[in-house]
């Protein structure tokens, strides 16, 4: 696969660098940051998402000694048995969170679409569809003594919220703009420095309000930096093809387009460790796909449908249906019977979201062009789980949604009543100005 046609895809800049793959488990971070909270006199429980403030559990660091260091350390003080029986109670926590950050992305070309595909994966399903306007005057909900980035909205969008109105998941802006993310736990932010900063939610919703093309989030994806401890990595799209990956590697900027991007999916380890397991897939001469959930299990899956998609026309999947049809069917092989809560096909050209989730399993489908993006009309939403039923935007509604998110997630049940008044709270800060 090489670079795609069209302006936007040909001016994507190319910034690649030797990457390995992810050595340190999601497992380690979030039992690292218990070990640190049971240590701490006084622990305070802040949210992981919306942004620096809320960028952490606990009051740990990433980076913190691992238990299983701990574990050695003590080894001389433990009788085997019981360090075994340990070091399975934590290989248990390994496998229960690892999977709540596992999931898949992919683009592919076909029958004159872009369609873009995402799994979600995580613990909970619920969330809500927010129809997000242009011409609105926002600053990103930063803490000092990072620097809040400030800006108005150009385009309007429509994203998939779980964590409270601006801190989308992912979403597609009206010019066709897609911005997904993954978990990664290589992630490594930029220290701070001058720049101003967002969260790494905000940062979906940063990206969909200014750009209209993947070449532009590459061009200016130096521009804030991201001012979080939660580790994601990000897969944009536009209609033109144009596509890329950008990710944070041990505080740097690493994007993925282009001739450095020959396959267009993203799943939980690093795009460069990714595609050498693909390569060296292929020069085993392996024929059969690989059946495992985990990440590089998945990648291959992805990789080799959307190729076969793209080459033949069809990957044994499918007939010669619909681009959005197949996409939906690339999306069941890399699926989890127990932790996909949305599947998502976003046609790029057409700019419509096709969408299905575990709690409602009918495809249902939205056109940005059925909504008026201008600020001077409200904010409209609507459950995903229900039935496209979209109402004006509610405070409170928000802050229930805010509420259920985070106390359905083990790791952020303890964030204070506070820290979620203050997410919800946020979209009041924001201005129309057009």
């Amino acid at each position: 696969m090489t670079s795609r046609s069209g302006s936007s895809a040909t001016a994507l800049r190319t910034h690649s660098r030797a990457s390995g793959s992810s050595s340190t488990t999601s497992a380690r971070i979030f039992i690292a940051c218990l070990h640190s909270a049971r240590r701490s006199r006084n622990p305070r429980t802040k949210s992981i998402f919306p942004g620096t403030r809320w960028g952490q559990v606990s009051t740990c660091h990433i980076g913190v000694r691992s238990p299983l260091a701990t574990l050695e350390s003590r080894r001389a003080r433990m009788t085997a048995m019981k360090l075994r029986t340990l070091i399975a109670a934590v290989a248990g926590w390994a496998a229960l969170i690892s999977s709540a950050g596992a999931c898949t992305t992919f683009c592919f070309e076909r029958n004159g679409s872009v369609v873009f595909g995402k799994n979600y994966d995580f613990g909970i399903g619920y969330g809500m569809l927010v129809v997000n306007k242009r011409g609105v005057a926002k600053a990103s909900r930063i803490e000092p003594p990072d620097r809040p980035a400030h800006w108005t909205s150009r385009y309007g969008s429509v994203t998939f919220n779980q964590f409270g109105r601006e801190f989308p998941s992912g979403g597609m802006n009206e010019s066709g703009l897609v911005v997904e993310l993954m978990w990664l736990d290589a992630s490594q932010y930029p220290p701070p420095d001058s720049r101003p900063a967002v969260g790494v939610l905000e940062w979906i919703q940063y990206q969909l309000d200014q750009f209209a093309t993947a070449a532009e989030v590459v061009a200016n994806a130096d521009r804030v930096r991201i001012a979080s401890r939660t580790p994601l990595h990000y897969l944009v799209a536009d209609p033109s093809g144009g596509c890329a990956s950008v990710e944070f590697l041990e505080g740097k900027l690493v994007v993925h387009a282009g001739p450095s991007l020959p396959v267009r999916a993203l799943t939980n380890d690093t795009y460069g460790s990714s595609l050498a397991f693909l390569r060296e897939r292929d020069r085993s001469g392996a024929r059969d796909l690989p059946t495992g959930s985990g990440s590089l299990e998945r990648f291959v899956r992805a990789a080799v449908l959307v190729r076969a998609l793209e080459r033949d026309g069809n990957a044994g999947i499918a007939g010669n249906g619909p681009a959005v049809t197949d996409a939906f069917r690339v999306l069941e092989s890399a699926a989890s019977p127990s932790r996909t809560q949305w599947s998502i096909a976003y046609d790029l050209k057409n700019r419509r979201v096709h969408f299905r989730t575990r709690a409602n399993p009918k495809v249902r489908s939205v056109a940005l062009a059925s909504f008026d993006l201008s600020c001077r009309a409200p904010v409209r939403t609507t459950d995903v789980d229900g039935g496209l039923v979209f109402g004006d935007y509610s405070s409170r509604a928000n802050r229930a949604l805010i509420e259920k998110s985070y106390r359905g997630v083990d790791f952020l049940r303890e964030t204070p009543a506070a820290e979620l008044d203050a997410a919800a709270a946020y979209p009041d800060t924001t201005a129309c100005v057009r």
